[in-house]
């Protein structure tokens, strides 16, 4: 953390923020209502016409203050609406902001930007949760899986969390398969580059993992049966569909094989579980630990990480 911001700050973000969605977006909204008013401030200011609340709280008002600092990743739909102790975490707040300002230190930008930097930190703690619901196929939790990492994808803009998350969990299942001997890569390191013949090379077959097959994939595993390999094609429920059309219209459709990751996964679950219900958490917990192990070994971004929730 940086040594720039006020030790004052960061010591009550120590004692009673923290990484709490709640706590933070309560920062973000009273740091941006103070900049509006005079100082000191009056702590009525901050409550309700009732009494008892922090007034203005919400998961708009605390989103506004991400969005004018390129944060587009929703923090929460409460804005600590619920969380307890807001009063008192307000009043030594308010404390803290007026002795900065009788002291001629405060800047109130910096502190916002501080609090902006710690949503980010948040975020980047935040693993993704895989639910086993019993109400559910298997498919259908590795597709809410995979929805949540489009979803995060969309509020991120750019980070392709979906396409990681499919690799790595290819990898897992693979480090299964093979008792740990599979090579596996970061998510950002290409084929090409390295010369690999794709993603995860078991045998004679080529893994290719993507949740958008293109012609150049298509090349590639044309590449990979001159070579004598097998290549697979591990893809969406979406992908599937356009991989098999190109893999047609390059005349080896009937010489590569194309599967849904939903499909990849939840048959090897039910095979490891031996189709009992009581052995399916174990077999699931495994391959998640073995994810996040490779997620730990190979990527700098900690939120890639999976969270079993039974």
């Amino acid at each position: 953390m940086s040594s720039a911001w006020p030790t004052e700050i960061v010591a009550f973000d120590e004692s009673a923020i923290g990484l709490s969605k709640g706590s933070l977006s309560l920062a973000l909204i009273l740091t941006r209502k103070a900049k509006s008013l005079h100082f000191p401030l009056d702590k009525a200011l901050f409550v309700t016409a009732k009494g008892g609340q922090v007034a203005g709280l919400g998961g708009k008002a605390a989103q506004r203050v991400l969005n004018d600092h390129g944060v587009v990743r929703i923090l929460s739909s409460e804005g600590g609406r619920t969380s307890r102790g807001n009063m008192e975490r307000m009043n030594a707040y308010i404390d803290i902001l007026n002795d900065l300002h009788s002291k001629g230190t405060l800047d109130l930008d910096q502190i916002e930007k501080y609090w902006v930097e710690r949503v980010l930190a948040y975020f980047d703690a935040m693993p993704f949760s895989f639910k086993l619901d019993p109400n559910k196929s298997l498919r259908a939790c590795i597709r809410d899986l995979l929805a949540q990492a489009v979803e995060r994808q969309r509020e991120a803009q750019g980070t392709m969390y979906a396409g990681a998350i499919m690799q790595h969990l290819v990898g897992a299942k693979l480090d299964y398969v093979t008792k740990g001997a599979v090579k596996y890569h970061g998510f950002s390191v290409a084929d090409a580059p390295s010369n690999r013949s794709g993603d995860f090379l078991v045998g004679d077959v080529a893994i290719h993992v993507t949740t958008a097959p293109g012609e150049a994939l298509i090349r590639k595993c044309q590449g990979n049966l001159t070579s004598g390999l097998r290549p697979i094609i591990v893809t969406t429920e979406d992908g599937v569909g356009g991989a098999k059309a190109l893999a047609k219209q390059a005349g080896v459709d009937d010489r590569l094989d194309v599967i849904e990751i939903e499909q990849f996964i939840a048959t090897n679950v039910y095979e490891w579980s031996l189709f009992e219900r009581d052995a399916r958490p174990t077999a699931i917990r495994d391959i998640i630990e073995r994810y996040n192990r490779i997620v730990a070994d190979c990527e700098s971004d900690p939120s890639l990480r999976i969270e079993f929730d039974e």
